[in-house]
């Protein structure tokens, strides 16, 4: 094994071994201040109060982990035990103040979260607290999203966008028990894999950091969860798949033979994407306000339709792993390998995308006769 890997598997481990500690104690404190989800006549499906601070516990372990392994770097620790990585030192050096802002950014969006969580700020609220951070990552943190635009006005309001609908879409996501964890932490593996073949070595360090701490977490979150990670773990997991795709180099001249590969981060977070475009779209259909939470997510039809919970959000992995696995190729592929591999990819969510309002027809047939009749009791 090369020492860079070596590398990228001890910050995994260390990432998923942090969550791990960090997660009871935060569990414990959510139940010391009452920050607790309690069960309500809504949407959501858990029957008991449960600790509310996953994202804080998220985020410290990922933040500890963080700044011993740049002080160790600094401080010649790495150097030390690998003479391989003392080269690349000048270039962590030279961009730790992106790394400061991008932590700062990551520490914004769970402080947000975490209001969010106990006092239910108002959508504008919401994004006008999520636009300011995709502002700062942007603007301070010079996260651009990799487009073939030149125009920095363009380049900058893609890349805006991109994080404020990676933060939605993966708070939207957060439907179930494990459910988006689960699925940040799959794709968090994806883009350390795709930037470890570009030799991008501190990025590929932060993804499988980023992995590593999102599946020290899934152990507790799965169902039945023993703590929640709210909307401070839902918008810290979406800043950081976000910023991460932002960074990997998905396309260049020396070795992508295609530029299909620039779609490759919408394929890897397609599951949370494309339901979160759907469920917005349904909720638009029905007249209803887009950021109120429902039934309409792909895991509960998948309920619907017979699975269980735990069931349904192993159903939604697998297919984040289908799509990851059989967009891989597309990175090192030809032309037409590429696009035939490209167009598998949007058939299978094709046939998601019909999935999502066939059952939502079904819903909608079940549901009016019963309204029509407590009409007419009333």
């Amino acid at each position: 094994m090369s020492v860079w890997n070596q590398i990228y598997l001890f910050a995994f481990l260390a990432g998923a071994v942090s969550t791990l500690l960090t997660t009871p104690l935060f569990g414990w404190i959510a139940r010391k201040l009452n920050f607790m989800d309690v069960p309500q006549a809504n949407h959501k499906g858990h029957g008991r109060a449960t600790p509310l601070l996953g994202g804080a516990a998220i985020f410290t372990g990922w933040f500890l982990c963080l700044a011993g392994g740049v002080g160790l770097a600094m401080w010649g620790g790495l150097a030390v035990l690998f003479d391989e990585v003392a080269g690349h030192l000048p270039g962590l050096e030279a961009s730790l103040p992106k790394l400061g802002v991008l932590i700062l950014g990551a520490f914004l969006a769970v402080v947000l979260g975490l209001i969010d969580d106990k006092c239910a700020l108002s959508a504008g609220s919401k994004f006008g607290g999520q636009f300011l951070i995709a502002l700062i990552a942007v603007w301070f943190g010079g996260v651009r999203v990799n487009i073939f635009f030149t125009n920095p006005v363009l380049v900058w309001a893609v890349s805006i966008f991109w994080i404020m609908l990676l933060m939605n879409s993966i708070n939207f996501f957060d439907n179930m028990d494990g459910l988006a964890v689960g699925t940040v932490t799959i794709a968090m593996g994806f883009f350390a894999v795709i930037a470890a073949l570009n030799g991008q070595f501190f990025i590929t360090a932060l993804a499988a950091l980023t992995c590593g701490a999102g599946a020290g977490f899934w152990f507790y979150n799965t169902a039945p969860a023993t703590i929640f990670m709210g909307d401070s773990g839902s918008h810290f997991l979406g800043y950081m798949a976000a910023v991460i795709s932002a960074e990997v180099t998905w396309f260049g001249i020396d070795f992508s033979l295609s530029r299909f590969p620039i779609l490759m981060p919408l394929f890897i977070l397609a599951l949370p994407l494309f339901d979160t475009g759907m469920v917005v779209l349904i909720r638009t259909l029905k007249k209803k306000p887009f950021w109120i939470g429902d039934h309409n997510h792909i895991s509960h039809r998948f309920v619907r339709m017979g699975l269980s919970r735990p069931q349904a959000v192993l159903l939604v992995h697998l297919m984040a792993l289908c799509v990851g696995l059989g967009i891989l190729p597309v990175f090192w592929g030809d032309f037409r390998t590429a696009a035939i591999l490209v167009a598998q990819a949007f058939l299978f969510l094709l046939v998601i995308t019909i999935m999502q309002f066939a059952l939502s027809d079904r819903q909608d047939t079940r549901e009016k006769p019963q309204s029509e009749t407590k009409d007419k009791q009333q």
